[in-house]
């Protein structure tokens, strides 16, 4: 079983999916910044200010000022902010490995396809054209 597990492990694609999952997670933590320092400051300048951040609705009778505030009382709290901040978070990662693939495929269908030489010059009658030439004259001249 040890030996199955070892096998298993060096398989390159484990150790590129390990990769794969680091790089996402120091993605997402970007994409959580991009989204929730530039581009809801963004939103909210054009939305009158609205902040989704902080976009709630506390299911109970009691008001807060704040999430926090809800959360650390222990109240239901409804979080529509925390939603959309997760959709526009989803939107942009999901955007940016559209790009990553069409960009890998490009790249693959570049390396597939087969070079073309149009541009060299043409390198005139082979070895067996030459001779053939040579016996049709001398067939002319005898």
């Amino acid at each position: 079983m040890l030996n199955e597990f070892k096998s298993f492990i060096a398989k390159g694609n484990v150790m590129d999916m390990a990769v794969g999952i680091i790089i996402g997670a120091a993605f997402t933590a970007i994409v959580t910044s991009l989204v929730g320092d530039l581009i809801n400051p963004i939103i909210a300048l054009f939305t009158g200010g609205i902040d989704f951040s902080g976009w709630f609705y506390v299911l109970g009778d009691q008001t807060f000022a704040s999430i926090e505030a809800a959360t650390e009382a222990g109240v239901p709290v409804f979080a529509v902010g925390k939603f959309v901040m997760a959709i526009i978070n989803f939107l942009i990662v999901a955007f940016v490995v559209f790009l990553l693939v069409k960009m890998v495929n490009r790249i693959k269908e570049a390396a597939e396809r087969p070079e073309t030489h149009a541009d060299q010059a043409p390198t005139g009658p082979t070895e067996l054209e030459v001779l053939l030439q040579i016996r049709d004259a001398l067939k002319k001249d005898a």
